[in-house]
């Protein structure tokens, strides 16, 4: 994820404000990527959108792998419309860095850009940019707001892992793709709407937001994976799209706060303990014609209390089923809203 590289530069040329810069050629010599010597910038950096050497002016596309990393004291940095690419760890563990606005015409952000960035509290993702790489921004800790382009079409495994500051969050209609714990343990976040576009969450993708009181999954999502909302004990809303074919193990295991859940047609596995770990009052199961599920899928309280309501005409097919025959208290009944799920 940080890796090392020798720090090895083409030429440096110091800036108007006097801080050096280096750089190497790329793209056979037409442009440049600004490279570093790590842990050496503090305060303020501007990197310029042009560099004359030796009597020849080229644009400055790329921040290579690593460019920025350690250097504990910077505090910003200017990326300008002329990059098109951000590297690698690039700024891993800038940890006085506060903001950072990365222009439209970047279109790429390497794995582990801004992670353990700690002090950094907004970032603005521009429009050019297509995917969120992994551990992006890992334990970025202080990271309150992130607005995410409308380009966007996948969010890296671990992007945003234990950015525990970060209050709300908007993926935009461009985004297909959740990785494997990108939110895990963002504690502070509220609520979550994912879009239409999306089509799978993946392993733990918001595991342990204990803050999360209410999520909406796209009807566009086919598959919800292990653990993708385990342990959010505040949940207490939760609409499962019309799309939605597979319900992970423990996928909402131990979320407590839930006091209904309604499961749509759709779904045609449920896997292992996926509501486990607290006692369900309601469960809605739209499902016509029921499947086998495991024996602890559901607590045994829930199992023995809850009412179970199904589709009308379906009764019989529910007792004879291996899982849902242990409720003991199944009642048809078709419901349009539920207390605290919403289809």
């Amino acid at each position: 994820m940080v890796g090392t590289k020798a720090l090895a530069y083409d030429f440096e040329v110091k800036n108007a404000d006097g801080v050096t810069l280096y750089y190497n050629y790329i793209n056979d010599g037409k442009e440049l990527e600004v490279t570093g010597t790590s842990g050496s910038y503090s305060g303020s950096v501007v990197i310029p959108e042009e560099v004359t050497y030796m009597n020849r002016t080229r644009k400055v596309t790329s921040i290579g792998d690593y460019a920025f990393r350690y250097c504990g004291s910077l505090t910003s940095v200017t990326i300008p419309n002329s990059v098109t690419s951000i590297g690698a760890s690039a700024f891993a563990s800038c940890s006085d860095l506060t903001s950072v606005t990365i222009p439209n015409s970047v279109t790429s952000i390497g794995d582990g850009a801004f992670y353990d960035c700690r002090g950094l509290t907004s970032v603005t993702i521009g429009n050019g940019v297509t995917s969120i790489g992994d551990y992006t921004f890992k334990d970025c800790w202080g990271l309150t707001s992130v607005t995410i382009g409308n380009s966007v079409t996948s969010i890296g495994d671990y992007a945003f892992y234990e950015c525990s500051g970060l209050t709300s969050v908007t993926i935009p209609n461009s985004v297909t793709s959740i990785g494997g714990s990108a939110f895990y343990r963002c504690s502070g976040l509220t609520s979550v709407t994912i879009p239409n576009s999306v089509t799978s969450i993946r392993n733990n993708a918001f595991s342990d937001c204990s803050g999360l009181t209410s999520v909406t999954i796209g009807n566009g999502v086919t598959s919800i994976g292990n653990n993708a909302f385990s342990g959010c004990r505040g949940l207490t809303s939760v609409t499962i799209g019309n799309g939605v074919t597979s319900i992970g193990d423990f996928a909402f295991s131990s979320c407590s706060d839930l006091t209904s859940v309604t499961i749509p047609n759709s779904v045609t596995s449920i896997g292992n303990n996926a509501f486990s770990g607290w006692d369900l009052p309601e469960v809605i199961s739209k499902i016509e014609n029921p499947f086998i599920i495991g024996s602890g899928t559901f607590s045994n309280n829930t199992f023995l209390n809850a009412t179970l309501y199904v589709p009308k005409g379906t009764i019989d097919k529910y007792k004879a089923t291996d899982g849902w025959k242990k409720f003991a208290f199944i009642e048809e009944r078709e419901r349009k809203n539920s207390r605290n799920s919403k289809m």
